[in-house]
């Protein structure tokens, strides 16, 4: 990488007025209470795209937590959907503590095999097999059997620092292409508009990125393999303004779309990428003028490694750091290392299409959740968490009716927007509804 996004490092490089704020007001009740800085993390990368777009407006700290806990708001015919798997969760070994994940059923089964249990074990039976093992044993045995096992750790300050001498964001230049005008919008709520985003994303960091692509006017497509079912609820709760359409990743249509984008966002696994042909060399030396940006769980150096954010908090120390007794694990208020990576790559996407637009050339946006984690770990901490301050959710929702159902979800958290409903999964053909932008 040749670059980095200078506007989005600035706002974690200096003091914020969210982080002044916070040491003026250390007990202060907090709607995303915790020892970290959470909330000035979730200040920081919402308004990385308001300084990115040039957006002006308030912003309103209570509707970013919102956002920041937008699963837990989310009503479908006005109930709250199970979103944890019984697969996933902190399990105590011998010798310590690991955290699982099987939300999606091929990493529950994974998980099953690897612990020799059968598919339908319950939390007793779970406990019990990690209680005769230690944290590595059972880990490595779920690994090699493709499900998700972290051991948790403490934070390792050294380690994180070196992080932290990287770019958060990370922009580089991959190749030559003529400057590419883009179709200016009059509407200056929708700057985006004529901007196609192809959306290669899972799980909550990727769509939220692409979701707010969406809101600031994109035509974002979101496809996914036809073998790879989405939970309802995640889809509708990060859906927004989005379609969405099924298609292997090697057939000749993806090819089409990918030439006609402005933008692909990838988020999956670095070396799973590379074995359908989509990495960012392959992408770059076929689609010349594409801004590529990359979503990882553990960054770049970790290709083969599948991750998700209760998995990184685990292993960064995080959910130690937040531990209420000192030995159980605890967890941040909200998912934020996921809503921030996906707030802070939306920013940098906007600026290198205005950087694409000057110079020319194809480009490479890339961070990534471990990376986030790091940040978050060198920001000022408290010895115990903020009282919490409790937040009228109806203040800061939005109601869809999505397949004849009622959807309740989170509202925008940039100010003065609102969502497009989002559409049902799979509902979609796999084309470009947007006219041609000026670079085809």
């Amino acid at each position: 990488m040749v670059g980095a996004s200078c506007l989005i490092n600035s706002i974690f490089c200096s003091e914020s007025a969210s982080q002044a704020y916070d040491r003026d007001h250390m007990n202060a009740p907090s709607a995303l209470p915790s020892r970290l800085a959470t909330a000035d993390l979730a200040l920081a990368s919402v308004t990385s795209v308001m300084r990115a777009v040039d957006m002006s407006g308030q912003v309103d700290l209570d509707r970013i937590a919102m956002a920041y806990s937008s699963d837990r708001m989310l009503r479908i015919d006005g109930k709250a959907p199970s979103v944890w798997s019984p697969f996933s969760g902190f399990w105590q070994a011998d010798d310590g503590w690991l955290r699982t994940h099987g939300n999606y059923p091929h990493h529950a089964r994974a998980l099953c095999r690897g612990l020799d249990v059968p598919a339908d074990a319950g939390a007793d039976d779970l406990r019990a097999v990690f209680a005769a093992a230690s944290v590595r044993e059972s880990v490595d045995r779920i690994v090699d059997a493709g499900g998700l096992a972290v051991a948790v750790r403490r934070e390792n300050p050294e380690y994180d620092q070196a992080l932290r001498e990287r770019p958060l964001i990370e922009i580089g230049r991959m190749g030559d292409h003529a400057p590419t005008p883009t179709t200016a919008s009059p509407d200056t709520a929708a700057p985006l508009h004529g901007i196609r985003v192809l959306d290669l994303t899972r799980v909550i960091a990727g769509p939220v990125c692409t979701r707010t692509l969406a809101l600031l006017g994109a035509d974002v497509l979101r496809i996914d393999p036809p073998d790879l079912p989405e939970p309802e609820w995640q889809h509708l709760d990060t859906g927004h303004g989005k379609r969405s359409a099924l298609l292997d990743a090697r057939s000749p249509q993806m090819a089409m779309l990918l030439s006609g984008a402005d933008v692909v966002v990838l988020g999956y696994r670095p070396a799973a990428l590379e074995r359908l042909g989509l990495s960012p060399a392959d992408l770059a030396a076929r689609y010349p003028g594409l801004i590529i940006a990359q979503l990882s769980a553990w960054g770049l150096d970790h290709p083969d490694r599948a991750g998700f954010d209760s998995l990184v908090q685990a292993e960064s120390g995080i959910a130690m750091i937040e531990s209420a007794d000192g030995d159980r694990p605890g967890v941040l208020p909200a998912q934020a290392l996921d809503h921030s990576a996906g707030y802070l790559l939306a920013a940098a996407i906007y600026e290198t299409l205005a950087r694409r637009e000057r110079e020319g050339g194809t480009w490479h946006v890339s961070t990534s959740l471990r990376r986030v984690a790091a940040e978050l770990l060198g920001m000022p901490r408290r010895d115990q968490p903020q009282p919490e301050r409790e937040i009228d959710p109806t203040m800061h929702s939005q109601q869809f009716t999505v397949g004849g159902r009622s959807v309740v979800t989170a509202a925008p958290a940039l100010p003065g927007l609102s969502f497009e409903a989002p559409r049902a999964w799979a509902g979609d053909h796999p084309r470009w509804r947007s006219p041609r932008t000026a670079r085809e």
